[in-house]
């Protein structure tokens, strides 16, 4: 069976407005690909690892083009195991809020756990190639204010993920972003309602 990888990167669990409309992006899903099984991945609750002088150190051996052994490879299993899930998985659904223009920091520290050499990227006499070929990836965000005109320079998240996941090799990236959400109540719904629709129908080709 295939597997979406669901990297949820807001705490705020039913208060969360981005997982109003993951929810909606992923019951079409589910109804649509019924050979497909969903992988949560609940950031807020995971423990990650921490990148450790020690575990640093191993992933400047592998910039290097050496292998991991003895004591550095046991300090590494915990940073195996999540990039093994994250490959493991056939396609990507991210659901993250804004937060200061960017993303929360709990996805940013885990993009930086996943994001080694030799495992997602390697370094060639040609430059860098990505090492997740041929996967989707689909990104749910909700924003307080609107960054599709005049704040579109301050928007730090769209631009970072789509680099760091060109980066890794994934080109094919879907953006469904709920905006503005602190524009009153009835903005907000208007908003949330059409991303949803927008939601089903990727869910629905994906």
């Amino acid at each position: 069976m295939k597997k979406l990888l669901h990297i949820i990167a807001t705490p705020r669990a039913e208060e969360s407005r981005t997982l109003q409309v993951s929810e909606a992006f992923l019951k079409t899903f589910k109804e649509k690909h019924l050979d497909w099984v969903i992988d949560e991945l609940d950031l807020s609750k995971e423990e990650l690892p921490s990148l450790t002088v020690k575990r640093l150190d191993g992933k400047y051996m592998l910039a290097g083009g050496k292998d991991l052994n003895g004591e550095m490879k046991e300090a590494w299993q915990e940073i195996v195991v999540q990039i093994e899930r994250f490959m493991s998985a056939d396609a990507y659904l991210i659901s993250t809020p804004m937060w200061n223009f960017s993303i929360p920091h709990r996805l940013k520290h885990y993009l930086d756990v996943i994001l080694q050499p030799k495992y997602l990227f390697r370094y060639t006499p040609t430059g860098v190639e990505g090492l997740v070929k041929n996967k989707k990836l689909v990104v749910i965000t909700s924003r307080g204010g609107d960054y599709t005109d005049t704040m579109r320079s301050a928007d730090f998240q769209e631009p970072y993920l789509r680099f760091v996941f060109g980066f890794m090799g994934i080109q094919d990236i879907t953006f469904i972003n709920a905006q503005p959400m602190d524009m009153g109540e009835p903005v907000q719904a208007q908003k949330i309602k059409e991303a949803q629709e927008a939601a089903k129908k990727i869910a629905a080709r994906l």
